[in-house]
């Protein structure tokens, strides 16, 4: 459980992180959250899939990486082993959090402020040891500069923050979408490997191209227009990166 706390640049002034470790935020993720900017490129190496928020009930959109829980086939070697990295591993160990219950004095002064604030994980591994605070280091990061500005590392941060949040809109309007012309159907996934160990997969979702294939021409192009159609093609097209991941699977098993 992260352990998040608004930050601060006084508090914060001289923490440094090794960004290199946020790929140990990866390990144990069996279904790693995408949103839609990134699916061209997530689907170059993982399927896309649906499945449903265990709080919510909303529909969300994850990269399958493993085929049990807590299992990541992308994790190995303490670092992420596939060519693009999902921006939500890209932003640990930051979280965007809301300003008024991280109690900002921005939040109570000023209305209208910023609904968010950015928050860190003080259980990330990426934070350097107290006993290396301050100390400067080729391979970490600070998130202020002397003067107290942003660092361009910090700065970075916060654009990787921006994107997954304007993503995570985009994501619920392309959900109301395929919803709205019922595109989505269950998908199952009964698997056995190279050693004949087998494992099903429930809970997931997929388009429905049979459905997608009966629109009426107005309806396919309301979904272009509306920038739709890629994506929906593209989580189509990523499913047969089962077939590689599958491979990765026996590798691991080959190997003991």
């Amino acid at each position: 459980m992260a352990q998040l706390v608004a930050i601060n640049p006084q508090l914060h002034q001289q923490l440094r992180l090794h960004p290199a470790k946020a790929e140990w935020h990866s390990k144990g993720i069996q279904l790693m959250p995408v949103v839609p900017t990134e699916f061209a490129s997530m689907a170059t190496q993982a399927p896309i899939v649906l499945t449903k928020n265990g709080q919510t009930g909303q529909f969300v959109s994850v990269a399958l990486l493993g085929f049990a829980p807590g299992e990541n086939l992308f994790f190995s070697n303490n670092s992420w082993q596939g060519d693009y990295v999902p921006l939500q591993i890209q932003r640990q160990p930051f979280f965007l959090g809301q300003a008024e219950a991280a109690g900002t004095q921005d939040a109570q002064e000023t209305q209208g402020a910023p609904e968010f604030v950015v928050c860190i994980d003080n259980d990330s591994p990426t934070i350097c040891p107290p006993t290396n605070q301050g100390s400067n280091s080729d391979d970490t990061q600070q998130l202020f500069t002397e003067s107290g500005a942003d660092s361009a590392y910090f700065q970075q941060a916060k654009q990787c923050l921006a994107e997954l949040l304007r993503g995570e809109q985009q994501l619920q309007q392309l959900m109301q979408a395929l919803l709205g012309h019922d595109l989505l159907q269950p998908l199952s996934l009964d698997i056995v490997f190279d050693n004949e160990q087998s494992t099903r997969l429930n809970g997931l979702y997929t388009i429905d191209q049979q459905k997608l294939a009966a629109l009426s021409p107005v309806a396919l192009v309301a979904l272009h227009q509306a920038g739709w159609l890629l994506p929906i093609y593209t989580l189509i097209a990523s499913t047969a990166q089962i077939y590689p991941l599958i491979a990765r699977k026996n590798r691991q098993l080959a190997n003991g």
